[in-house]
Parts: structure tokens; C-alpha cells; sequence
């Protein structure tokens, strides 16, 4: 005979499951909260337009290069549509000395920190491994490998941490304290480097911000597969606060990081932020969605996506139509650059990447680059 199976009642919050904190819904009405809408009184229409702008700047560029990559101008591209809120609202939230170490489709953040789009697209096509200097922007290169870039952002933080200790030019009692912010998504919250990140932040204290933007799903796996409660639980496990926001909800987004920013700065430790949104595109361009979901699924979400729902509150708000018109036609404007940009990126020499092995000449490197050269002259003796 089979084994009698049993059914056990779960409590509907057995461990203390974070509520999920939303502001602005998704009939985008505003709702109030007494513990984070106070971090949003400040945000007016007028910024709320230039939040908006920064979206829609983002996905056309996520547009723009995905096409880029279809025409073969691109070696791959991985989208973030659907994520802007998380993106733009969380780096919104960040002073110019915070650091970020993102993981590979923080476009929305990478915007906001004024980075090109050429700077950008280099290191999809593949002329650059980075495309800008991370200290001008306080802005870590992109991390291909999943959630390399976490003990990254750790260990930076915990250097802050040093640094103050032993006397380092930032004044250890100032609110102006940098803090670090470590981007990924939850696919990326099941490999080891996380867990490893999170044991060493709360131990040494340090000022980081883990903020994972949970799309549903790692490339075919769905989140129900990966995880039984919500991302923000694991952070008590920790001994540190986990919160769960709304990704779609720019003014969530922002209030949940001014909050867990203001902790941090203050050093109360770390934070994890759970951004609960949705991936309306393909993990990347090598991907074909159409394989594990469901057209019906994708349109239910895409009713809830975090462009549409703050234009129907700018409008609510008395926001004329000649704002939403003129920045059409910037947006227009500005896919073409993005284009032109990825266009005219100009490829390397091979021989160029010997000289970025060191800092100063070296004379190994140096006879590898002679070998490479009488190599490649050997070759045009045959022609």
C-alpha cells in the first residue's frame, strides 16, 4: 500500500514574512504608510517628471539596444524592461559618493549615474571589457559571472569601515558617510557568493545595501521554484532587516532605499531590499521566453508595469500633455544617438591589450607582444 500522506496547515506568516510596502498602487493611486511615506513628502511633480524622464530615457536605450543586437551590431544584450522603477528609483535614492557594484542589466542605474550609452554598448560589442572609469561615476563595471559582484560590494564596504577606523580623510561621525549598494537579481540570490556576502557584511557591520530586483525569473526558472518565502526573509537568518517593496512603485522604491540608506549611513549594519517586479523581456537576447511562460502571463504583468502606472499619476497630478510630447520627441532624439554611439565604437588593436596588463611596462608581457607581432607578420609574408 502506498504511505498515507498527511496535509499540514501553514500559517499564512509562519517566519515573519516582511509585508510588501506599496505608495503608489497599481490604479496609481497614492496610499499612505507611517513609516516610509515620510521619506517620499520631499519628491514633488516636477521631480517625479524627471524620475519619469529618466525611465523612459532607459527603456528606450534597453529598446534601442536590443534591436542593436538583432541586426548584429550587438554580441549580446540583457534587457531591463519592466524594471525601471527598481533601477532608477533605488539610484535616485543614492548620494554621488555611494558606491555600486551592479550585476549585468543595471542600465536603468547606470543612467542615472550619467554614464554614455556608448560607454555602455562597449562592452556588449565587445571593443571594451568595461567602457568607463567606475571612479567617475562611483560606478562598479558590470559583472557577467552571477553574483561575483556582491563580495565585491561587501569587501568595499568593509574597507569603508577601515578606512574610518584608521583615520581616513571622511569624518567618522558625519551623515555624509558613504554607503555601497550591490545590485542583483533572484536568480542570483541562490548562488554561494551571496550567502558568503551576507554572513561577512553582518559580521563586520558593514555598509552595504543588497538590493535584489526579484523579476520572477532566473532565465526559465521560476521564482516558485527557487525560493518557498520572499527574498527579504532571508535577511533575518542574517541578523539584519529585510524589506519587501513593490518594484513597480517608483515612490516604494525610493522611500524603502532612503530608509535603509539612513540605517546604514548611521551604522546600524546592513540591509536587504526584496523589489518585487517583473522581467517584460528576455533574461537576454539568447533567450527565448516563449518557451516556459505564457503570453496570458505576460500581458496580466505588463498591466502593472512601472512606466504606465506613474504616467497615470503625473497626469492625475495635473502634468500637461506637452511635457508627455516633448519628451517624445527627446526620447526619439535620443534613441538615435544610442544608436550612432554603438555605431561609431571603435574596435581595438589587439596589440593595445598588452599594455593593460600592468601598470608599467613588464618585460615578460613585452616579449609575449614582440612573439605576437613577428606572428602576425608572418602571415602577411604569406599574402
Amino acid at each position: 500500500m502506498p504511505e498515507q500522506q498527511t496535509t499540514v496547515e501553514v500559517p499564512s506568516n509562519p517566519w515573519g514574512i516582511p509585508a510588501r510596502l506599496q505608495l503608489l498602487n497599481e490604479e496609481a493611486q497614492l496610499q499612505h504608510d507611517d513609516k516610509f511615506s515620510p521619506y517620499v513628502e520631499d519628491i514633488d511633480r516636477e521631480t517625479l517628471q524627471q524620475v519619469y524622464r529618466t525611465m523612459m530615457l532607459t527603456r528606450r536605450f534597453d529598446d534601442e539596444a536590443t534591436a542593436l543586437q538583432r541586426q548584429g551590431q550587438l554580441a549580446l544584450w540583457a534587457p531591463c524592461k519592466g524594471q525601471e522603477a527598481a533601477q532608477v528609483g533605488s539610484a535616485f535614492a543614492t548620494r554621488p559618493e555611494d558606491f555600486i557594484f551592479p550585476s549585468y542589466r543595471e542600465h536603468g542605474v547606470a543612467i542615472s549615474r550619467g554614464i554614455d550609452p556608448g560607454e555602455l554598448l562597449a562592452l556588449f560589442r565587445g571593443v571594451n571589457t568595461c567602457g568607463w572609469k567606475p571612479q567617475d561615476y562611483n560606478f562598479q563595471a558590470y559583472t557577467l559571472v552571477l553574483a561575483a559582484q556582491v563580495p565585491h560590494a561587501t569587501g568595499y564596504a568593509m574597507g569603508l569601515n577601515f578606512d574610518a577606523d584608521f583615520g581616513d580623510e571622511r569624518d567618522p561621525n558625519s551623515d555624509e558617510k558613504p554607503a555601497v549598494l550591490a545590485y542583483f537579481g533572484d536568480g542570483s540570490s541562490t548562488e554561494g557568493e551571496v550567502h558568503e556576502s551576507m554572513v561577512f557584511a553582518a559580521s563586520y557591520n558593514a555598509p552595504v545595501l543588497f538590493f535584489v530586483q526579484n523579476n520572477q525569473w532566473a532565465i526559465s526558472a521560476p521564482f516558485s521554484t527557487q525560493s518557498r518565502v520572499p527574498i527579504a526573509t532571508r535577511a533575518a537568518g542574517y541578523g539584519f532587516e529585510g524589506l519587501r517593496v513593490d518594484g513597480n512603485d517608483i515612490l516604494a522604491v525610493v522611500a524603502a532605499t532612503r530608509y535603509a540608506l539612513e540605517k546604514i549611513r548611521a551604522g546600524e549594519g546592513p540591509v536587504l531590499i526584496e523589489a518585487e517586479t517583473y522581467r517584460l523581456g528576455a533574461h537576454t537576447t539568447a533567450d527565448d521566453p516563449t518557451k516556459y511562460r505564457t503570453n496570458e502571463e505576460l500581458e496580466s504583468r505588463t498591466l502593472h508595469e512601472p512606466i504606465g502606472r506613474l504616467e497615470k499619476y503625473l497626469r492625475a497630478q495635473g502634468t500637461p500633455d506637452s511635457f508627455f510630447e516633448e519628451l517624445m520627441a527627446e526620447v526619439k532624439e535620443y534613441g538615435a544617438s544610442v544608436r550612432n554611439s554603438a555605431l561609431n565604437l571603435q574596435n581595438p588593436r589587439f596589440e593595445d591589450f598588452f599594455e593593460r596588463v600592468y601598470a608599467s611596462a613588464h618585460p615578460l608581457v613585452q616579449e609575449e607582444a614582440q612573439w605576437f607581432q613577428e606572428y602576425q607578420e608572418g602571415f602577411e609574408e604569406q599574402n
